[in-house]
C-alpha cells in the first residue's frame, strides 16, 4: 500500500510520528495523522483543515489537552538534566554520527543478533485503519495514487475517535469538509 503514496502523503506519516515523539506519547493516533497533515501548510488537506478554522496549532493544542505526554519519560529528561546531562545535545551527537533519525528508527538485530535500540512508535488501531481507508478512498476516486488528501479522507471515514474529537472540537463539518475534499481532489 505505501508504495502508492505521494511525498506529501509519506510526509505526512513521517510528521505523525514526529508530532507523537513531540508530545511524548508511545503511539501514533488518528490524533497525530491529524497533525502531521496540519504540518504542511501547503498542502491540500491542510488548506481545506484551515479554511474550516482548524490549523496545527489548535490541533496540538486539543491533542495535548485530550492525550497529555507520558510524565514518566520527562521525569526522567528533567532528572538527567538536573545532573547536567543535555538529552538533545546527545540526540545531536548521534545523529551526527549515524545519521538523522538515528534514535528514531525501529531496532534492528546486527549480523550477530544483537539488538540495536531506535525508537519505534507503534501505530494504534484507529491510526492504521485510517491509513488503510486512505486506499479505499483512492481507490473510489479511480486514483492510481494515495495523496494527503485522501490519508484525511481516511481519517474522516475511521469514524469516532480522539481526531474526530480534535475537528468536532474546533467545529468543523465533517460532511462539508469530506465534500470539498472529494471536489478538491477530482
Amino acid at each position: 500500500m505505501f508504495e502508492r503514496f505521494t511525498q506529501d502523503a509519506r510526509q505526512a506519516v513521517k510528521l505523525a510520528q514526529e508530532n507523537a515523539r513531540r508530545l511524548n506519547h508511545h503511539f501514533v493516533g488518528s490524533e497525530h495523522i491529524l497533525l502531521g497533515l496540519l504540518d504542511r501548510p501547503e498542502s491540500v488537506s491542510a488548506r481545506l483543515l484551515t479554511r474550516h478554522g482548524l490549523d496545527h496549532e489548535r490541533a496540538y493544542r486539543a491533542v495535548f489537552g485530550m492525550i497529555p505526554p507520558h510524565a514518566g519519560d520527562r521525569l526522567d529528561a528533567d532528572a538527567l538534566e538536573a545532573i547536567g546531562i543535555d538529552l538533545s545535545a546527545i540526540r545531536e551527537r548521534v545523529e551526527a554520527a549515524f545519521g538523522p533519525g538515528a534514535l528514531d528508527r525501529p531496532p534492528q538485530r546486527t549480523n550477530r543478533g544483537r539488538l540495536v535500540s531506535g525508537r519505534h512508535i507503534a501505530f494504534t488501531a484507529p491510526a492504521k485503519k485510517a491509513l488503510e481507508l486512505s486506499l479505499r478512498e483512492a481507490l473510489a476516486l479511480k486514483h492510481r495514487h494515495i495523496s494527503d488528501g485522501h490519508i484525511l479522507l481516511g481519517v474522516l471515514r475511521a469514524g469516532p475517535g480522539p481526531a474526530h474529537r480534535v475537528l468536532s472540537g474546533a467545529d468543523v463539518d465533517l460532511e462539508t469538509l469530506r465534500r470539498e475534499l472529494v471536489a478538491e481532489l477530482g
